[in-house]
């Protein structure tokens, strides 16, 4: 991978600048909610049809009625078959996982370190912290 572009070298010194990063380990993966990975369930609801006949279907119905903790409507098909419809926007029943982020701002540039780092635990954060950065960049701008 070759060398970013830069327009023009730094005005300032590498103190005077703040690199905001956003890390995500490819090695690693944790367990998270269905919004977070966009989960069609999640977002649709879902249908789950069990055969009560067969002693893992008694024992699936019989978690979905008293432990699931999951709203949900219950009706027989034709074929004697119970269907649970879940409503939409509740954690479905599979175990998403994804790449955890880090999101990150370090004191300087492409050129050093400060030596200063903070770690955001949420991505809102760090987008304020990103937007409150700008402004002032733009408050001295407008200074001149």
């Amino acid at each position: 991978m070759g060398q970013p572009f830069r327009p023009r070298d730094p005005l300032m010194p590498v103190h005077a600048y703040q690199t905001f990063n956003i890390n995500s380990p490819s090695d690693r993966m944790v367990k998270t909610v269905c919004e977070k990975v966009g989960c069609r369930h999640w977002r649709e609801g879902w249908e789950s049809v069990i055969d009560e006949s067969t002693q893992l279907g008694q024992a699936q119905a019989a978690f979905i009625r008293t432990q699931s903790g999951r709203t949900f409507r219950e009706q027989r098909n034709g074929l004697g078959l119970t269907v649970f419809r879940f409503e939409p926007y509740q954690r479905c029943f599979a175990e998403h996982q994804t790449r955890p982020e880090m999101y990150l701002v370090r004191g300087g540039d492409w050129r050093g370190s400060t030596g200063q780092v903070r770690v955001h635990k949420r991505a809102e954060d760090w987008v304020e912290h990103v937007q409150q950065h700008m402004g002032l960049l733009l408050d001295e701008r407008d200074k001149g």
